[in-house]
């Protein structure tokens, strides 16, 4: 098989959790311009709608506008990607929140927001979408799921971001349960765990201490779009037909030199 029909994922299905901005968005418009039909979902509809309009200049992009921290919302998304699509190719499940504060202060709102939008959400909207994904799986190409957790998972972050941290982690081993128990499906269950990006998240820590956190990472430089984009075409290609289980740091070399590092990611 030649190189370029190992990566080639054009004609393919997808949905992106929270992909109007950020991580998602860069997932998005890399999958839109290898020619996969891509459905984003995020909380507000006019971003989602906008990102949605910007994308299809260059492919097919479908809005749908829920809000993942509200389980009714997560089963509303995936009975209406089941309506328009009988098979569904790729997962990427992104959405996300983020919350840090000092300890003494962390509040239990903050805490279960976290875990709903970060953790609970994956699991459930998973499950929902159980059978598009098993009718798109096929021997020797699998159906996909990504699951985006990050290196705050692996690495005690600098920031006091407990929730976050910890939703991430169990992000990471949800990930390698659903890998074991779908298999035979024929669903392969990987996750990405980013490093610092360009991110609306993490915009106001670069914007006070860009520098720090260049610093702390090997590579000495922010993660952009294409290295995103590259971890997830090769998640959801044949390149990656027998991989599953796996949690891949897209981080410049952070999580391998947890000791000469400073954690920003978020």
């Amino acid at each position: 098989m030649s190189i370029s029909k190992l990566f080639d994922i054009s004609g393919k299905t997808a949905l992106v959790t929270g992909g109007s901005r950020g991580i998602g968005l860069m997932i998005a418009r890399g999958f839109v311009e290898a020619g996969v039909k891509t459905y984003i979902s995020s909380r507000k509809a006019e971003a989602c709608e906008q990102a949605a309009a910007e994308l299809n200049k260059i492919g097919t992009c479908i809005p749908l506008a829920h809000d993942l921290g509200n389980m009714a919302e997560v089963k509303k998304l995936a009975d209406e990607v089941k309506a328009r699509e009988k098979r569904l190719d790729i997962l990427i499940n992104n959405a996300g929140a983020a919350w840090a504060e000092p300890i003494d202060k962390y509040s239990e709102s903050g805490w279960d927001k976290l875990m709903n939008v970060n953790l609970k959400a994956i699991f459930f909207l998973t499950q929902a979408l159980l059978p598009p994904l098993r009718a798109a799986a096929k021997e020797g190409d699998p159906a996909r799921i990504v699951n985006i957790g990050s290196i705050d998972g692996l690495l005690a972050p600098s920031l006091e971001s407990y929730a976050y941290s910890a939703s991430k982690a169990a992000v990471h081993h949800l990930t390698r349960n659903l890998a074991k128990h779908l298999a035979k499906d024929n669903i392969t269950v990987n996750a990405i765990a980013p490093g610092p990006f360009e991110t609306k998240m993490l915009a106001p820590v670069l914007a006070a201490n860009r520098k720090l956190v260049e610093g702390g990472v090997p590579l000495g430089r922010i993660g952009q779009d294409d290295d995103m984009v590259g971890a997830a075409i090769f998640y959801c290609s044949k390149a990656s037909s027998y991989v599953t289980g796996t949690v891949l740091p897209v981080d410049g070399g952070i999580s391998g030199t947890p000791y000469t590092s400073t954690t920003f990611s978020l």
